[in-house]
């Protein structure tokens, strides 16, 4: 089960790379709203330029942790668990403004990939 739990790990933090540095200006089936780019879709939910930069911060460093935790294993659980709680939101907010559940498909699946990491970190 290790090469699953590095492959969940890869996983994640590649699509928070992907996400929140590669694809940060453009549009997909999954932003919320009518938004086109990540910061439209903050705006969309109602959230500040303030809160697009502290979460994006927030979900960098944790991938970060998770990449780093491959090596130093003590980053892997609070970097996991920091974006299991911004997925939740993030489904949130999809719910808040009445996106259909499509929407809401990527953050599910990190979600999802997060609880298996963290389950999967208590046998490591």
């Amino acid at each position: 089960m290790i090469w699953l739990y590095r492959l969940l790990i890869v996983l994640v933090s590649g699509t928070v790379f992907n996400v929140w540095l590669l694809r940060l200006g453009n549009a997909t089936p999954y932003r919320g709203g009518t938004a086109n780019t990540l910061h439209e879709e903050f705006l969309a939910y109602g959230l500040n330029e303030t809160l697009f930069y502290l979460i994006g911060g927030l979900k960098l460093l944790a991938a970060v942790g998770l990449i780093v935790g491959l090596k130093v294993s003590k980053t892997i659980k609070p970097s996991a668990q920091i974006i299991a709680v911004l997925m939740l939101g993030a489904i949130a907010m999809h719910l808040k403004i009445g996106d259909p559940i499509v929407r809401s498909l990527p953050a599910i699946a990190m979600l999802t990939m997060c609880v298996i990491i963290l389950r999967l970190n208590k046998q490591f």
